[in-house]
């Protein structure tokens, strides 16, 4: 599972004209499901977003997490960052798991935020979405969470 996460002040997600999840201040989690991953790289992959300290304490250090902070998280599905560009110009998405295998994983990885205290919201799986954020800092982390 590759998740990048972005420590955001908003953000939003829209489809077809209609917003269908967004958060005040937080992260958004856009996640990538790979082939083979399973609910316990889900599981590990929420645990590790929520007790990541890429908050700021009150001397402007990243110390405290986002159950520290109280904060929400707006999980987006995108298979693309399994995206394979070493040959060629076209990227390859084999490495992807098959949207069968990874809704449910992007919803137990959500399912397990919510279960840790934190407020979230989704964008809807398989849709093409409009994802507006207001970036807060700007702060960007990669997780890769393996089986």
């Amino acid at each position: 599972m590759r998740i990048v996460l972005q420590r955001a002040a908003s953000a939003s997600v829209t489809v077809d004209g209609e917003v269908v999840g967004a958060i005040g201040p937080g992260l958004v989690a856009l996640v990538g499901v790979a082939d083979g991953d399973d609910a316990a790289v889900a599981e590990r992959a929420a645990d590790k977003t929520a007790a990541l300290r890429i908050f700021p304490d009150a001397d402007g250090r990243f110390d405290r997490s986002a159950v520290d902070c109280g904060a929400a998280v707006l999980v987006v599905s995108q298979f693309t960052l399994l995206a394979d560009t070493r040959k060629g110009n076209r990227p390859s998405f084999t490495a992807a798991a098959d949207p069968a295998l990874a809704a449910p994983l992007v919803e137990a990885y959500r399912a397990r935020l919510a279960a840790l205290g934190l407020e979230t919201a989704t964008g809807r799986f398989g849709a093409h979405m409009d994802v507006a954020l207001v970036n807060d800092g700007p702060v960007t982390i990669v997780l890769d969470v393996t089986p």
